[in-house]
């Protein structure tokens, strides 16, 4: 175990480079020595980084199968596995008694008062309490060292039976024979099939998500198993695709809600969907962030941050697409128009200009305040405001524990808000352009197909009235 002092203290000095480091100095550096580093997990466990199930029906077969895995994995030398291990031990030294069940009635005992015996001779049996004060100590009764470890001591224990009234003793030996042989650890199973799992820890500084889908491609290419036999990434990997689905479910959830408020705010489905393509904007600048950065894509902590980022990046939008809509019911009311009616193409453009420009300065300050209120977040700055007022030494770093688990959120939140701001300033625009287009041509056809028939109609009425 090896415990580092507070971050501040140890400026510049990562413990996951130490651990990498020491990864890269002990592990498979010496024959018939296992080595495993790991480091302290935060919150709820999440299983082994790189865990395969195999599961099917006969114990022989399976292990047959999890050996073939692991060589074939062995084989490509995959970087950043610690080493491959299975959860079970198949040459476990058993002592196996065996009872001959016509001797044991014939004496008038039964399986369980030998199988009893012995249990209490090895492990023991609690027979009464000790008290001292509040304190009560369970006493247990068995054999002694010397005796319990000597299997000769352990087969010649009495046993008592009653023969006619008399009482008798009897060894085991006389009822049972012992024999030695070699079993499994313990037999697992997973719905109804037996399982046996091989699982490795991820050395420091490689991706699980990249070995396991190396290993994924690497089985499917080179492994053909029987019917009745089949694998299965678990552990890590499992609760992060359970993760995935919960964040996209909600995810979901979140832009259904906020269609819901848009279309009976607007009164409108196009409106409100050209708001919602800023999500998708927000997205795009989300993954082009942690890959031009090279950072990690954290399924937990990076998919809260882009379903809460559904919820902010649409302010921008909405602001810039009502003021537009308050400037063309402006214009039509200078024009004396009907409130549904359509604008000239002209007028409408201008008023798009127009709202451009004056919402874009609220629109910037937005987004400007809010990447920096979350930059200090972001890059872990700390701040001692006591030892500022008192000893006049802020002691200011960058960096700590608590940046891990907050960063990115707050990296996702910054990188989707500033992609999606510059973008919505354009795009919105063009897309409200472009939907208003479509729609008045859409009005223009319809209206002209309507007005043929109604001309048809009336042509026929006509016709109709001159024959009668």
């Amino acid at each position: 175990t090896v415990s580092f002092i507070d971050y501040n203290e140890r400026r510049g000095v990562n413990t996951s480079s130490i651990l990498r480091l020491l990864s890269d100095q002990l592990i498979n550096k010496y024959p018939g020595v296992k080595i495993s580093l790991e480091k302290d997990e935060m919150g709820p466990p999440a299983g082994e980084p790189i865990n395969i199930e195999v599961l099917g029906e006969d114990f022989n077969n399976l292990l047959y199968w999890s050996d073939s895995i692991i060589q074939v994995i062995d084989n490509e030398q995959i970087a950043g596995i610690e080493g491959l291990e299975i959860d079970l031990q198949t040459d476990k030294p058993e002592l196996l008694v065996s009872l001959d069940r016509e001797k044991v009635r014939r004496y008038g005992m039964s399986t369980q008062m030998v199988a009893n015996t012995i249990r209490t001779a090895l492990f023991g049996t609690e027979v009464s309490d000790f008290k001292d004060g509040e304190d009560e100590y369970p006493i247990q009764m068995r054999l002694n060292d010397d005796e319990r470890y000597d299997l000769s001591s352990l087969m010649n224990q009495k046993l008592i039976f009653r023969e006619d009234g008399v009482a008798h003793m009897l060894p085991i030996s006389a009822i049972a024979e012992v024999k030695y042989q070699s079993t499994y650890s313990s037999i697992r199973r997973k719905d109804m099939d037996r399982v046996i799992t091989i699982s490795s820890n991820v050395i420091s500084g490689y991706n699980a998500t990249k070995i396991n889908q190396q290993i994924q491609k690497l089985l499917d290419e080179k492994l053909v198993m029987p019917e009745n036999y089949s694998y299965s990434f678990t552990g890590e990997q499992q609760e992060q695709r359970e993760s995935m689905a919960f964040l996209g479910r909600a995810m979901l959830i979140a832009l259904a809600l906020i269609l819901i408020i848009l279309v009976s705010q607007f009164n409108s489905l196009v409106k409100p969907l050209i708001i919602l393509a800023s999500v998708l904007f927000s997205t795009i600048g989300v993954f082009g962030g942690l890959a031009t950065f090279k950072m990690d894509f954290i399924v937990v902590m990076t998919g809260i941050g882009i379903v809460s980022l559904a919820g902010i990046v649409v302010n921008n939008a909405i602001v810039l697409v009502d003021y537009i809509e308050l400037l063309k019911s402006r214009k039509r009311e200078e024009l004396n128009l009907d409130p549904d009616a359509f604008l000239p193409l002209n007028i409408a453009t201008e008023c798009v200009v127009e709202a451009g420009r004056t919402r874009l300065r609220p629109v910037l300050l937005t987004a400007i305040t809010t990447v920096l209120g979350l930059l200090s977040l972001a890059i872990g700055l700390n701040f001692d405001f006591n030892g500022l007022f008192t000893e006049y030494k802020p002691d200011i770093y960058f960096g700590g524990d608590q940046v891990l688990f907050w960063g990115p959120i707050t990296w996702t939140v910054i990188f989707g808000l500033t992609f999606s701001t510059f973008l919505t300033l354009v795009i919105v625009p063009v897309m409200y352009r472009i939907t208003t287009i479509l729609n008045m041509k859409f009005v223009d056809v319809f209206g002209k197909l309507r007005k043929d028939n109604e001309t048809e109609e009336g042509e026929e009425s006509i016709a109709s009235q001159l024959i009668d």
